[in-house]
Order: C-alpha cells, then structure tokens, then sequence
C-alpha cells in the first residue's frame, strides 16, 4: 500500500514538472509575439463579451486567471499518459488510446492559453480545436466499443474525424459551440445507451462524477458569461472555474475508461 502511494505521488510530481515545460514554453512564445495583441484579429466573442475577467490591457496575459487555470487540463493530460504506460496497466484501454486522450487534453489547455492571453483569432482556432480533440475521442471511442472496432482502426477514424472538424472550424467558425455540444451529447449518447453495456465491470460512476461536474461547470460558464457571476479585476473567475471542473470531469472520464478490464 505503502508503494502504491509513493508511486502514485512520484507520477504527481512528474506530471507537474511535465506541465512547467510546456507551460514555460507557452509563455516564452506569448511574451515574443505580445503584448500588443491588437495588430492580430479579434477572437469572434469580442464583439458582445469574452467572459467576465477584464482584459490587462497591455500584458502578455489579457486574462491571467483563465489563461493560467487552462494548465490544468495540460496536467491532467501528461498524468494519464504516465499511468497508461506505467508497470502493471490491466485496463482495456490501451495506452495508445490513453495518450490520444491525454494528448487531447494537453492541446486543449495550451489552446485555452492562447485564446485567454491574446483573445486573437488564432488563439481561438487552438482553443476549440482542443475542444473538438477531446469531443471527437469520446465519439469515436464509444462507437468503437459499440461496433467492435480495433484501437488501430479507431485511432485512424478519430483522426479523420478530426481532421473534418478542423476543416469545418476552419470554414465556419461562428458553429463551434454548436457544432462541441451535439458531438459531446452524440457521445454521451453513445457511451450510455451503446458502448457502456459492452464494457465487463466498468465503474459507471466515473462517468456520471464526470457528468455532475461538467453540468457544474457549465453552468457557472453561462452565469460568467452573462455577468451574473462576475467581478472583472478579482482573479478568482467563474471561467477559470469552469476550466478546473472540466479537467475534473475530463479526469473521471479517464477513470472510467481505465476500470474496464480486458477480457482474457
């Protein structure tokens, strides 16, 4: 038992140090190409609000505090690939399918970085491109369960799908919302009504933790939003919340994942 905590607080430890490195290298980047953030175009959610916190006029970081919460979901990400490829891993997800994810999640705070701290337009494409990595892992992870696809065939579906949504941010970008909520309802959907079934001994509640805490989250994005939870200047934001609940959630989807046991 003893070990088992000691190696679970050393895989802490290197996925915080992991996560400085990349971090760091974030910061260096915006600190070259800042902090005149204005000769860039304006990321879309300029024209009525982008969330409560109060641009910094001026900083490398427009928003400090949903720029620096982002890095949760980076920590998150580089913790699952530590596990998934550590001594002793029974779980039916494979490791190539656990670093996918973890990958995901890793594209998805450093995206959520450059939207916050440039509030640009391209900060804005890596934001929801991480966005839709993580929507489209689920979707396709819960219809390969579903109909017994492979992990190799799954992973090249995934980056097809990927590869479509990309293409579609691209073209259209005023749907990303829309276009994240109907992949991640599909996928739930799917997981629940389809893929959970089929999945020996599964821990559901995983899944549904996950769920509570992205309807928390989600919730107190839509009070930030609308300035009903809200004081500009303080750095503790109803965003920067919702960025911490959703690498909660996104961490009890891996759980859940990781409980099922491959069949031998």
């Amino acid at each position: 038992m003893a070990a088992a905590l000691t190696g679970i607080s050393a895989k802490l430890f290197i996925a915080l140090v992991l996560t400085a490195v990349p971090a760091a290298g974030t910061i260096a980047l915006l600190m070259l190409l800042g902090p005149d953030w204005s000769r860039f175009a304006a990321a879309t959610c300029t024209e009525t609000r982008c969330f409560c916190e109060m641009p910094r006029t001026g900083a490398t970081l427009l928003q400090p505090s949903n720029s620096l919460s982002s890095f949760g979901f980076v920590f998150v990400g580089f913790l699952m690939m530590l596990l998934a490829w550590s001594r002793g891993w029974m779980s039916a997800l494979s490791p190539l399918a656990a670093s996918a994810l973890g990958v995901a999640a890793i594209i998805t705070g450093t995206g959520s970085v450059l939207l916050h701290a440039t509030l640009t337009l391209w900060g804005q494409f890596f934001d929801v491109l991480g966005m839709y990595l993580v929507s489209g892992f689920f979707l396709i992870y819960a219809l390969a369960k579903w109909q017994g696809i492979d992990d190799r065939r799954a992973m090249l579906y995934y980056v097809l799908i990927c590869v479509v949504l990309v293409a579609i941010l691209y073209a259209v970008p005023e749907v990303r919302r829309w276009l994240f909520a109907v992949i991640l309802l599909a996928a739930i959907i799917l997981e629940l009504g389809f893929a959970r079934p089929l999945r020996p001994n599964v821990r559901t509640g995983y899944y549904l933790a996950g769920l509570v805490a992205n309807i928390v989250a989600f919730t107190i994005w839509n009070l930030d939003q609308r300035g009903q939870l809200c004081s500009p200047e303080s750095l503790l934001q109803g965003h920067g919340v919702w960025h911490l609940l959703g690498a909660v959630a996104l961490w009890f989807a891996f759980l859940y994942y990781r409980s099922e046991r491959r069949v031998t």
